[in-house]
């Protein structure tokens, strides 16, 4: 997940002897940078090396004073002179207007001519470890592979599990409180910040966004992390798996679809038995994540990664989908009788404390050994490592929904009575793609045996 800039001043050619700063709308709009020494995979090679950026005006623009100088940043897209991406933001802009389209087109089966645009909105939790900088200059194998290789165990690893949501300490508060001021002028909305479960680890979480922008402001945050990190003497470890014995650090993404006018296409609402607008795009989901379990796996895949998966409360390499009880408990209800009547809700929750409040609890659990799991009204797909962009991931997840939406639309265009046409369809996806849905514990050995016997990759 790493960024790519260019610098141009705003120079231009002496006129009478005098320089001029000027800075056009041609220069803003295109840029023509070589191509050829990317790790394009081949799309680009030095006798075809011209490459251009183009303008994201969707994606704010911003100011940041450094040891450079104050830099006006302008995120662009980047491809070639046949057109190919070589970037994580032009696929991730395709994506999106591809789920947009198709997201529009169910909607309008629906009834609703009034929404103008769906856009994914992303929110992504951010973990990192933090270690004093002189201490990680003595490990060389942490230097150059990012990992620790050899070594004793800590006398006190995570055990007590008594590190989360601790006392943050004073230096790394500290750090914390620079990492704050900093992405905030930089329009980055840094919200949450909590001591993880490994010592020395941590989590930064922003305000949900578009899912462009909420890509360009993650990598601006990996970006800043590491560079406050020096101020205070310390190092920032973006590795998903640098210490042995205690928790890895991932990136949860948490994805959903928002209309223009503030409609969650993922809320289920009060009784998800009787909204089936959000059943129909729950089933295409549950089709879309069966269908190309692979390509979400392999969006997910990096070394580092690969060390992380299947245990210390990562999510195991089986892709499967949490939906709770009460979801569960809906499609059993349509997949055995055709129907569902009723939607479990949660009950209250009594503390037994005069001085508490009593409240609502949610509808079902929270399952942190699931892959991808419904949360509520979004998606945690939380596979995705600490180190890499989320582009890839929510690339894939626009993508397969896209054309799950699309096949749907298709068919429910035509359908002469839309409402039996719409019921079927459901219990139709819902029945053949239900084996990817898996409530249990993704650590135990009886999942993997049954996951081979659901023929899941």
């Amino acid at each position: 997940g790493v960024t790519a800039e260019k610098h141009d001043s705003f120079i231009s050619a002496p006129k009478n002897g005098k320089v001029i700063m000027e800075f056009s709308g041609k220069e803003l709009t295109k840029g023509e940078p070589d191509a050829s020494s990317f790790p394009s995979g081949g799309l680009r090679a030095t006798f075809e090396a011209r490459g251009y950026t183009a303008w994201d005006c969707t994606s704010p623009a911003f100011i940041r004073e450094d040891a450079l100088g104050v830099t006006l940043y302008i995120p662009t897209a980047f491809c070639s002179y046949k057109g190919e991406a070589l970037d994580k933001k032009t696929p991730l802009l395709r994506s999106m207007e591809a789920i947009n389209t198709q997201s529009l087109r169910i909607l309008r089966l629906f009834g609703n001519t009034t929404s103008k645009r769906v856009t994914p909105s992303i929110g992504a939790e951010q973990e990192y470890f933090i270690v004093d900088k002189q201490k990680y200059l003595q490990r060389k194998d942490l230097i150059y592979t990012g990992r620790t290789l050899f070594g004793a165990m800590p006398p006190k690893g995570q055990e007590l599990e008594d590190h989360y949501f601790g006392a943050i300490r004073e230096r790394i508060a500290a750090y914390m409180n620079d990492i704050n001021h900093e992405l905030w002028k930089l329009g980055v909305p840094a919200k949450t910040q909590h001591n993880e479960v490994a010592p020395a680890q941590h989590e930064l979480a922003p305000v949900y966004e578009q899912a462009n922008i909420a890509t360009d402001h993650n990598q601006i945050t990996m970006e800043t992390m590491k560079k406050i990190a020096g101020h205070h003497g310390l190092t920032c470890l973006l590795h998903e798996k640098p210490f042995a014995g205690v928790n890895g650090s991932g990136k949860h993404d948490n994805w959903s679809l928002t209309t223009n006018d503030g409609i969650n296409l993922l809320n289920p609402g009060d009784t998800p038995h009787e909204n089936v607008q959000f059943l129909l795009v729950l089933a295409c989901i549950l089709q879309a994540v069966d269908r190309h379990a692979d390509l979400l796996r392999q969006s997910a895949s990096v070394p580092g990664n690969d060390h992380r998966l299947g245990a210390n409360e990562a999510p195991p390499a089986i892709i499967s989908v949490f939906l709770g009880e009460q979801l569960e408990d809906v499609i059993d209800q349509l997949c055995s009788t055709g129907e569902a009547t009723h939607s479990i809700r949660g009950g209250m929750l009594k503390t037994g404390v005069a001085t508490l409040p009593d409240f609502e609890k949610d509808a079902t659990d929270r399952n942190r050994t699931s892959p991808f799991a419904f949360t509520n009204n979004k998606f945690e797909f939380r596979m995705v490592g600490s180190s890499d962009s989320i582009s890839s991931p929510n690339v894939v997840l626009n993508t397969i929904v896209a054309e799950s939406f699309k096949e749907v639309a298709d068919e429910l265009e035509k359908a002469e009575d839309f409402e039996m046409a719409v019921h079927d369809m459901i219990k139709k996806m819902l029945a053949e793609h239900r084996r990817i849905i898996f409530n249990g514990n993704g650590y135990s050995d009886a999942w993997v045996e049954e996951a081979k016997r659901r023929g899941l990759p």
